[in-house]
């Protein structure tokens, strides 16, 4: 259904800043005026192509003596001479346009130029400006005015009427034109400045229009950068679908999803688009988004839900797929402020109290009057108060801890650190703790301090019902299901109950009278606040084995500043 695999694994991981776009609107900027170059060598070459048509058709009417019979034969000749120079120079001026060997400016005033004085001589064979080859000349002033600035149109418009005028006193002088030929010509004096007129502002208009059109396009480009820095950087998984449900854009945690979940989906259930088209079919049905999570064979759970992209139905869809584990750590995050207010309470109305039956407890074990057994009984009631405040210590340390600042780190030589410390502080030699390391480097993402916490719980544990060698075994390597990193803590103890085993990661529960059934607990959240697992996955006469699955390495969190 949606080919989402292919379009994943091209993703741009796009960055905005500062000189990036400083840089788009200088290529930008280069850009336009190669094009603006290039529309003018094209206009260019259009209206030679026009030169060229005019220009040879002359010729031949002229050659072929095809003229009115108000030409005489000096005016046939004068007619096909020109033209036959007027199609040279336009052959050569296309030879220059193609080549481009000149600048764009220097051929369109070449180009008037050579129309002026061609198409006046045009004008004096067929008798003035009453001959009707004015028209001609009123077209190319139009032509390359629309091409050329303000100042330069006037000009083209002045030159064409100055030989307009001079063609007219020397055709009044010499072939006895009528006084209406001054007329005449005033008129196309006149049509040639407000073809030069109309024909800028035209030009002007098209530029301010294109110059809009730009600073729009380089706008829209940057508020596209923007939303694509945005929505790449996003933690939810972001596709937008078209109406044909083929997606047109994949943010770089959708990609990374869909990359994992076609490394190991074998049902196409439990793909990334098996999971998207059913939860879509769903939504459309009921018209509900429900935020079910789904489980896919990579063992990751996402919720899945949909927004319709405006007002119809046939619009894009936008589909949000949300990582459960970091929702999870969410509502784990406020649990635990939660919790942290309850601690304040507790530190106020227990510690107190207890501090004070603690201090009366010690004051009469010291009493001379106390026999053996009133001294016992009074060692016992330190020793509990002592307990209770352990763990009201341990309830504030779980209410007080800060958020997790999860860092990618190689695992072995930080692992290496802590054997060696976990070695000193309990004398321990080389072959009492084992080790088992994965091939290559086995990168990790989590809060450094609260990995610490966690292994010298689970290592201290283990030290201590362990009786033989090795007492340890630390593993780690990459899960089958899923690629991530995992951390496996072995003891050689006795192992545990089904009905022990079952609640070991419960609060307050312990098998020892003087333990205060934290521990585990403690050490599990802390792994949920990284994205990461703790389970018991053997408990058997031969040991425990306790796993630490860590979140993927390359998986970011979004930091707002």
């Amino acid at each position: 259904m949606l080919p989402l695999c292919q379009m994943g694994s091209s993703v741009a991981r796009s960055t905005l800043s500062h000189s990036g776009i400083v840089k788009v609107l200088e290529i930008r900027q280069r850009r336009r005026l190669e094009a603006g170059a290039g529309y003018l060598w094209k206009a260019l070459r259009y209206f030679n192509l026009y030169r060229l048509v005019i220009a040879g058709l002359f010729t031949l009417l002229g050659g072929l003596k095809r003229l009115p019979p108000t030409f005489t034969e000096f005016d046939i000749q004068l007619l096909t001479v020109s033209a036959a120079i007027y199609l040279s120079a336009a052959i050569g001026l296309q030879v220059i346009i193609e080549r481009r060997r000149s600048t764009p400016t220097m051929v369109r005033n070449g180009q008037v130029v050579l129309d002026v004085a061609a198409l006046t001589l045009f004008m004096h064979a067929s008798g003035g400006a009453a001959g009707g080859f004015g028209i001609l000349l009123v077209v190319a002033v139009a032509g390359a005015c629309l091409v050329a600035a303000w100042h330069a149109s006037l000009l083209f418009a002045a030159l064409a009427s100055l030989s307009v005028l001079i063609e007219t006193v020397f055709g009044s002088l010499y072939l006895a034109y009528s006084a209406a030929s001054y007329t005449q010509a005033g008129l196309l004096g006149a049509a040639l400045f407000a073809t030069a007129v109309l024909a800028s502002v035209l030009a002007e208009q098209a530029r301010k229009s294109e110059m809009l059109a730009e600073e729009r396009a380089v706008a829209l480009e940057q508020m596209s950068q923007l939303n694509e820095h945005i929505v790449q950087r996003l933690r939810a998984g972001i596709i937008v679908l078209d109406a044909e449900l083929r997606p047109v854009l994949v943010n770089a945690a959708a990609a990374h999803l869909v990359e994992q979940t076609h490394k190991h989906a074998e049902h196409p259930k439990t793909s990334i688009e098996g999971v998207i088209a059913t939860a879509f079919y769903r939504w459309q049905a009921s018209g509900e988004n429900r935020k079910t999570p789904w489980t896919l064979e990579s063992g990751a759970e996402v919720t899945v839900s949909f927004t319709q992209l405006g007002r119809d139905t046939v619009g894009n869809i936008l589909v949000f797929i949300e990582d459960a584990a970091e929702m999870q750590q969410r509502a784990q995050q406020l649990k635990l402020a939660s919790l942290g207010r309850l601690t304040a309470s507790i530190a106020h109305e227990i510690r107190n109290p207890l501090s004070a039956i603690s201090h009366a407890g010690q004051l009469l074990v010291e009493s001379p009057a106390l026999n053996e057994g009133d001294r016992r009984l009074t060692q016992i009631v330190i020793e509990h108060a002592g307990r209770v405040n352990e763990i009201i210590k341990n309830v504030m340390m779980i209410g007080r801890r800060e958020n997790a600042i999860a860092e990618s780190f190689a695992l072995r030589p930080w692992l290496d650190d802590f054997i060696r410390e976990l070695r000193e502080r309990h004398a321990l030699s080389e072959d009492e703790i084992a080790t088992e390391w994965a091939k290559g480097d086995l990168a990790v993402r989590m809060d450094r301090s609260q990995l610490n916490q966690v292994l010298w719980n689970l290592c201290e544990n283990g030290l201590r019902y362990s009786r033989w060698q090795p007492k340890l075994r630390l593993a780690c390597g990459l899960s089958q299901d899923g690629g991530r990193p995992f951390l496996e803590i072995v003891d050689s103890g006795p192992g545990m109950p089904a009905t022990v085993a079952e609640h070991i990661f419960e609060p307050f529960f312990t098998g020892e009278a003087t333990g205060t059934g934290l521990g585990l607990f403690i050490a599990r959240e802390l792994c949920e606040a990284n994205q990461a697992s703790l389970t018991l996955l053997d408990h058997g006469q031969q040991g425990c084995r306790f796993r630490l699955l860590f979140a993927h390495p390359d998986r970011q969190q979004l930091s707002v500043m």
